[in-house]
């Protein structure tokens, strides 16, 4: 494959954070379909998807060349099922933008994790981040308490918390592989976690309501909101730096809120802007101290 241009790397990552964050508005359509069978559709049409992309990407030998004995490449798929099932779940329960806030805090995490696993140490900006977006977190939180919300909205805003902690497990994994000389390959992990999803998933999800049009919805979600980004998110991965694509990866809250707010009419709860405020300002300006601070020690000077 010929090698991508920078500004066509950025601008791809640009569009797969779009299709990332068409979760929640296509969610709001779905009329009979709810919680675990939602996850079930969603898992299902991305393995079938990614049986299509993945031969047609990386030739027909691509599931006999899968690492099926090595452990972390079964951990990373089951952090995978988790995210799944975690993120549409909660999208059923609560509101978009509270989904969407609570998972952008999954690099903090990554770095608090990775702190806890392999003794990095973290960078004092990293810290002071951590402390504004558990700031950001908090406040979101606790503006439930004088809400008038349901338990669903208490549960969701729970179950969404599996997301960033499955994130940060998984990226941990993938760090110690790298390390070890053993890299995971994430796309077919995204296939083995959709799989073990669809398989967990299933019987929950028994007996199935969702009507034609639900399941049409649901595999554009499969297909458009997950399998192709993901490809197209590890092909824009090897041009960019990490901390450019992290900051890229900030778009899907924005265009999450904004696709959810504009077209579905769910606008998010002031405690909601206000706790998701800090909590992507913190992250925003991490990552931008982290990636001005790389340039300069290339010489290449700030961003």
């Amino acid at each position: 494959m010929t090698a991508w241009s920078h500004a066509r790397a950025a601008w791809t990552m640009v569009l797969v954070t779009l299709l990332w964050s068409t979760a929640g508005v296509v969610t709001r359509q779905l009329t009979h379909a709810q919680g675990f069978e939602v996850t079930f559709w969603r898992s299902l049409f991305t393995v079938l998807a990614l049986l299509a992309i993945l031969p047609a990407w990386q030739g027909l030998g691509v599931f006999a060349r899968l690492p099926w004995r090595r452990r972390a490449f079964w951990l990373a798929g089951l952090c995978w099922a988790v995210m799944f099932t975690a993120f549409m779940v909660a999208l059923t329960l609560t509101g978009v933008a509270r989904v969407l806030v609570t998972m952008a805090v999954g690099p903090l995490l990554t770095a608090l994790l990775s702190r806890l696993v392999t003794g990095r140490r973290l960078p004092r900006r990293t810290w002071a981040a951590i402390g504004v977006a558990g700031a950001g977190m908090a406040w979101m939180f606790t503006g439930q308490l004088g809400a008038a919300q349901g338990t669903d909205a208490w549960l969701g805003s729970i179950v969404v918390l599996g997301v960033p902690v499955a994130a940060a497990t998984q990226w941990t994994i993938a760090q110690r592989s790298q390390a070890q000389g053993e890299p995971v390959d994430l796309v077919p992990a995204v296939l083995l976690g959709a799989v073990i999803s669809t398989l967990a998933m299933g019987p929950l999800a028994w007996p199935f309501a969702a009507s034609g049009r639900d399941l049409a919805w649901l595999a554009a979600l499969g297909v458009g909101q997950l399998a192709v980004p993901c490809v197209l998110a590890v092909l824009c991965a090897r041009v960019l730096p990490a901390a450019e694509v992290s900051l890229l990866s900030l778009l899907e809250v924005v265009f999450g809120i904004a696709l959810v707010w504009v077209i579905a009419g769910e606008a998010p709860r002031p405690e909601v802007l206000a706790g998701g405020t800090l909590v992507v300002g913190a992250l925003l300006a991490n990552e931008l101290m982290g990636w001005a601070g790389q340039r300069g020690t290339a010489g290449i000077g700030p961003a």
